[in-house]
């Protein structure tokens, strides 16, 4: 099963937070956001179809999320947990740890924003378009 989110870069993307990573539907971005990789996502996490959300609840689910931005493509990895809720309307944030909150949509990911391809990180700065596809297995 597989949810797909467009977003776009910002001038502020920079790709430096050492534990998460996250894509929002607001429209702006201050330097403070170093974990941010997104803005203006076309949907959140209270879009996602309840049988894709059901199978991410599930600890043993492989979670995978797919970043392509101006010819870049980057992939992080993660699993599941039974609190994760998706009702988040405003954000998707992937986590090295286990943290559990409404706007988590993985844990124990294998990268956080600063582990991103930095060709890819670049090309967001610049404002490309971002294509974040997520798969669970």
């Amino acid at each position: 099963m597989e949810e797909v989110v467009r977003a776009h870069g910002h001038e502020h993307v920079a790709g430096e937070h050492a534990s998460t990573l996250e894509l929002t539907a607001d429209d702006y971005l201050t330097p403070a956001g170093d974990c941010i990789l997104g803005i203006e996502a076309d949907r959140t996490p209270a879009d996602f179809d309840s049988e894709f959300v059901a199978a991410c609840c599930d600890e043993d689910a492989e979670i995978t999320l797919v970043l392509e931005a101006g010819g870049h493509r980057d992939t992080v990895t993660g699993r599941g947990h039974p609190d994760l809720e998706y009702t988040n309307e405003r954000s998707f944030v992937a986590r090295t740890s286990t943290y559990v909150d409404d706007r988590t949509v993985l844990v124990d990911a294998d990268k956080a924003a600063e582990d991103v391809d930095r060709d890819l990180v670049a090309a967001l700065e610049e404002g490309a378009d971002l294509t974040a596809t997520f798969r669970v297995a």
